[in-house]
């Protein structure tokens, strides 16, 4: 493979805080690599190294002579008076200037240059670049392109910016953060998009199934350093658990040891010869690593939630309109206690304006929603990460609480709650305005948790968390004594918490589905399937032109479509009723375990007698 950066020796410091010390790495052609670390390690800061865009302390970074580099920013700019469209032509890339600089010729009198420039085009494949942007951003649901940069929300930003990127044709790609503010459709296209290209990538996503998918090494950086993994996100889950084995095991023989050479160092005050100092020296040594300190992931926190009784909420008949687009139409849910629900769907389905509505932030256009009185909501939002900046992170807490109750009469200070949730001891001294933004969301969470709620209202919780946090709150959620709605697009996130899925399709079109979100997708792909197999045999039928080679059924042919007709007719009627009763709400849980099994079989079964019968009845026709 060939060579496209190298970095040796490199390090970060801003101030007394030291992100990363003396780290190497390097990727070649071709490679897909993710960089995973605790929020507040220095993920971005070290794609913004590698991209131009900032300095470093010591170390080295080779790149191959006129490599191309795309940057996909957390938090792009551009100018305000751009358009969608034009802010494709407005960025750094040879195609773009290429294209402009034809335009431009075009505008100039005499046209110079032009020849050379029209040959430059047709080397370039340089024409169809517009139409190739426009491709692009309908794909990321960007639809009106005359729409001026400082009209579009913070989401649209980075999907137009994530566009630039892909149609860049650069050597290698730097992708911070890409999934943020995609939804579930858009995902799963760019994940089909980067696998079908050769181009090279090094990005940060906390989105796991993507790392999955997309990522052929891991790299992670813990504690300043750096480790590689030459796998996907499971082989690095596998890999990372045997070194952090391998590093417990280190640490608890250092302890040992260190404890008898401790006597020895009380012992011996005086000067030393030679081999007393270099004991002493090792000795130092020694307590470093003994001193080391790894999370314990195994670590349970089961927070006590209030008393919730057995009503929780009730819509009936709700109605939401925003001009020609709806919202709900004749919604009716009676939500259970101790119900996980997730909810999914497009950007634009109007999942954040139902949750608003159930959290009183906006009213129905008709139509009623009963809140029971012990209901007690813990709202996570995208917009309510506001703190006074010149804070103390523990303060930030014990002004909400002083201790949290575990039950069992059990308690956690709201310093052990900060470190459950990794802010260290000393983290906690920092303030507010020091933390990055991933630590900022991890202390809002910390907040809407420690008021021990017990209804969680989480809208995009996983958005600029790091991976490690996810799992502790996906343990924590799993642990939860109460009710949970979780509006997210991280499908790995939703398939380990939630037990059921609201499905927003659009225009009031909102459907109860069992089961988590890759059931979902199965279940999607199992029926797009079936109507691909039963249009086939219809286009074959309607084309059929030639009759010179009619047959007649065989008497056993002919038994076997009467056969297959009432067959038919008793699994639909099964599934009408399977998908009833999942619908209903009423199931138990072994119910719905048995019947959610069964559907996808039945399904199948369906459309294997469904082809057959279809084959039959062409030549009954003929």
């Amino acid at each position: 493979m060939v060579p496209y950066l190298q970095v040796e020796n490199l390090t970060k410091t801003f101030g007394d805080l030291t992100l990363f010390r003396q780290i190497s790495f390097g990727v070649s052609q071709g490679q897909h690599i993710g960089l995973i670390a605790k929020n507040g390690s220095g993920k971005t800061t070290l794609l913004n190294i590698l991209s131009g865009k900032e300095g470093y302390d010591e170390g080295k970074i080779t790149y191959r002579r006129d490599l191309r580099i795309g940057y996909l920013e957390q938090s792009p700019l551009y100018p305000d008076n751009l358009t969608v469209l034009e802010t494709c032509f407005h960025q750094e890339n040879e195609l773009a200037e290429l294209v402009c600089k034809y335009e431009a010729c075009l505008e100039t009198p005499g046209n110079p240059g032009l020849d050379e420039l029209i040959l430059r085009m047709d080397h370039a494949r340089a024409w169809d670049y517009e139409q190739r942007a426009k491709q692009i951003l309908s794909q990321l649901k960007i639809q009106n392109y005359n729409q001026r940069i400082q009209e579009l929300s913070g989401g649209q930003l980075k999907r137009v910016a994530l566009a630039n990127v892909l149609l860049s044709q650069s050597d290698m790609l730097i992708l911070d953060e890409p999934t943020n503010h995609l939804d579930l459709d858009m995902i799963e296209w760019l994940e089909e998009y980067l696998n079908r290209s050769n181009i090279t990538l090094l990005m940060v996503t906390h989105d796991r199934y993507f790392l999955d998918r997309v990522c052929s090494e891991i790299i992670e950086i813990d504690e300043k350093q750096l480790y590689s993994y030459k796998g996907n996100y499971t082989y690095y889950l596998e890999k990372r658990q045997e070194r952090i084995d391998a590093t417990s095991a280190e640490i608890a023989h250092a302890k040992n040891l260190y404890r008898t050479e401790l006597e020895w160092m009380r012992r011996m005050p005086q000067a030393r010869g030679h081999k007393a100092r270099y004991r002493e020296e090792a000795f130092y040594e020694l307590e470093k690593i003994a001193k080391r300190k790894i999370f314990d992931e195994n670590v349970q926190l089961n927070v006590k939630a209030s008393y919730i009784g057995s009503k929780i909420f009730e819509a009936d008949h709700l109605c939401k309109q925003f001009g020609d687009i709806t919202i709900l139409n004749d919604f009716s849910y009676i939500f259970t206690r101790y119900e996980k629900m997730g909810i999914v769907g497009n950007n634009g389905t109007g999942k954040s304006t139902f949750i608003k509505l159930l959290m009183g932030l906006e009213k129905p256009d008709s139509g009623t929603l009963e809140i029971g009185e012990t209901v007690r909501f813990g709202y996570y939002s995208q917009e309510g990460l506001q703190f006074d900046e010149h804070m103390k992170v523990i303060d930030v807490l014990t002004g909400i609480a002083e201790i949290v109750e575990l039950g069992d009469g059990k308690r956690l200070t709201a310093s052990q709650f900060l470190q459950y949730f990794l802010f260290t001891p000393e983290m906690q001294h920092n303030y507010v305005y020091k933390l990055s933004g991933g630590e900022r969301r991890r202390l809002y969470l910390c907040t809407v948790l420690m008021r021990s709620p017990n209804f969680l209202v989480l809208d995009e919780p996983t958005n600029d968390l790091d991976i490690l946090t996810l799992q502790i709150l996906e343990e924590y959620l799993q642990e939860f004594k109460g009710c949970v709605i979780i509006v997210s697009h991280d499908r790995y996130f939703m398939d380990k918490v939630v037990d059921h899925l609201l499905v927003f399709n659009g225009q009031g079109d909102i459907r109860n589905f069992p089961g988590n979100y890759s059931d979902y997708r199965a279940w999607k792909k199992v029926n797009a399937d079936r109507e691909k197999k039963i249009e086939k045999p219809q286009e074959k039928k309607t084309q059929r032109v030639r009759l010179k080679d009619k047959r007649r059924m065989t008497f056993k042919e002919q038994q076997e479509y009467n056969r297959l007709e009432e067959e038919i007719e008793a699994l639909e009627t099964e599934k009408k009723s399977i998908e009833s009763a999942l619908c209903s709400g009423t199931l138990s849980v072994e119910d719905l375990t048995e019947k959610s099994k069964r559907l996808p079989l039945l399904i199948e079964e369906l459309d294997k007698k469904s082809m057959r019968w279809l084959e039959l009845s062409e030549i009954e026709e003929n």
